[in-house]
């Protein structure tokens, strides 16, 4: 019976222990199809800021690279990751938002971004969200990018100018084969996509909205979230979240130049 409860507990603690170390997993919740912040690779590895972020505090929090853990998350299901453990932790481009920490914990933000632009290299016409008033805008289906623009423009821009597509990667053709004159979304999403096509695009470089990306934890878990932060603002100072954003941004990296402020509760 003592075997039998031990081996249950265990069950229960897979994830890893919240303090950290330990020979348990350090599972982390990730998206897996947004170049530049984390992305699935041929190979099966991933790629990404998000990606760095979650090596860099899974190594302050004592885990080794074996014992790190990547999943899938997508936006939908990321609170539920996160409330039945099937996480640690999330960071997927998770806005702290004060209707989400009724939920779970935020330690962060690891970055500071909003929703800008992305127009070709040799389109000067777009400088600022007040000139897609006339021009075709491609945005993805379910994202509240697009929603931001109709809320400013109407339903009648909404049915003249927008396309909608299942992603951000869908609108990159569009927009270079001038079916589209510009992208609209997260700053980091918009660089991290136009990163693979080089001199090919402009990000616009005026953010119309904020969000403040952090990683997400279990409710009230105050002592992981003390940890996590201490770990990310290590990483600010020692030139680690630099390195990160050059590395997976390129020449898009001087949008992202100054690390944000934690914001500890």
């Amino acid at each position: 019976m003592v075997i039998a409860a031990a081996a249950a507990m265990a069950g229960l603690t897979a994830c890893g222990d919240d303090s950290g170390g330990g020979s348990d997993k350090f599972v982390v919740g990730i998206k897996v199809d947004q170049p530049g912040l984390g992305q699935k690779q041929p190979d099966g590895s991933f790629k990404g800021f998000d990606v760095d972020v979650a090596r860099y505090v899974a190594k302050e929090l004592g885990y080794t690279d074996d014992k790190i853990e990547f999943k899938e998350a997508i936006s939908a299901n990321r609170e539920s990751f996160i409330q039945q453990g099937q996480v640690n932790a999330v960071i997927a481009t998770y806005s702290i938002t004060d209707d989400r920490k009724k939920k779970v914990s935020f330690a962060g933000p690891y970055l500071v971004t909003g929703q800008d632009i992305l127009t070709r290299v040799d389109d000067t016409t777009i400088n600022s969200v007040e000139d897609l008033k006339t021009k075709k805008v491609c945005g993805a289906q379910g994202s509240s990018s697009p929603a931001r623009l109709v809320e400013k423009f109407g339903e009648e821009w909404k049915s003249g100018f927008l396309t909608e597509q299942q992603g951000y990667g869908a609108c990159l053709p569009l927009l270079e084969n001038k079916q589209v004159d510009a992208i609209s979304t997260d700053a980091t999403i918009l660089a991290g996509f136009a990163t693979q096509s080089p001199g090919k695009f402009r990000l616009v470089g005026q953010p119309f909205s904020e969000e403040k990306y952090g990683i997400g934890l279990k409710l009230e878990d105050k002592a992981t979230r003390d940890k996590v932060n201490a770990a990310v603002e290590k990483m600010f100072t020692d030139g680690s979240w630099k390195k990160a954003i050059d590395a997976n941004f390129g020449e898009f990296g001087k949008f992202f130049t100054t690390p944000p402020t934690v914001e500890r509760y």
